[in-house]
């Protein structure tokens, strides 16, 4: 059983030492995530646009472009934001692990997906993961929500083994969470005062509590990766790790 206060003790003490390059890297997804949505939500201002103008090639321009832009920043979205998050998350993981050996970890290792061969099936399963979440969100609110959770390890199992396979990252991430939801969602709620406090200050202090966000849910994966392991729900092959010697 693991505790809210173990989880970001460490945590912090991972931030210590490479606060400002984890902070790099979450402003770095921030802004490709951020990119693709201003994408979508141009299209809104464009429609106002493309219904006062008064040339016909004029508004069939617009209607181009409020063709275009919403399918781009989908594409976006699914081919470079999602790569970059798993390399986030990977980033964190490692960075708590290193930690524990004293040693440093590069930032380049965010961009993996890219450039180890593992990129498609990387991308598949984290494309499959958004289509059941939209599909439970689309039924009620509150299954969609405790989807969120039980698929929420998928990104970090992804992590260790991009190879590991769509459905298989996503069976793992349930069988993970699997009575954790509850205090997965306690876990977030704490951070609710921190990111409070980060909007009251113009909305820019959000950006400086993302490293603690991350780095404390790389420790959770951390854990719930050791119970999973122990209780024989995957194997230290499957994760890409090497079995302890006996």
């Amino acid at each position: 059983m693991w505790k809210r206060s173990i989880l970001k003790k460490r945590a912090k003490n991972v931030l210590r030492t490479t606060y400002w390059k984890a902070f790099v890297v979450t402003i770095v997804l921030a802004l490709l995530a951020g990119g693709a949505s201003i994408g979508i939500n141009m299209t809104a201002y464009g429609i106002q646009g493309a219904t006062g103008a008064s040339s016909f090639y004029i508004l069939r321009m617009f209607q181009l472009v409020l063709f275009l832009i919403p399918i781009i920043a989908l594409l976006v979205s699914i081919l470079v934001v999602n790569p970059v998050f798993v390399g986030v998350c990977k980033y964190f993981l490692e960075a708590s692990m290193a930690n524990d050996n004293n040693e440093d970890i590069k930032f380049s290792i965010i961009a993996f997906g890219f450039y180890r061969g593992d990129y498609m099936p990387l991308v598949k399963a984290m494309l499959l993961k958004s289509i059941y979440l939209i599909g439970w969100t689309l039924l009620f609110f509150v299954p969609g929500m405790i989807k969120g959770y039980a698929y929420a390890m998928v990104p970090y199992i992804l992590a260790d083994n991009p190879e590991i396979g769509s459905a298989r990252a996503i069976e793992l991430s349930n069988q993970m969470t699997k009575g954790e939801k509850w205090n997965m969602f306690v876990l977030d709620l704490s951070f609710f005062g921190w990111y409070m406090i980060g909007v009251l200050l113009c909305g820019l202090g959000v950006i400086f509590v993302n490293p603690y966000y991350y780095s404390t849910h790389a420790e959770l994966y951390r854990n719930l990766r050791q119970n999973a392991l122990e209780k024989g729900k995957c194997t230290y092959e499957e994760l890409n790790f090497k079995a302890p010697e006996l």
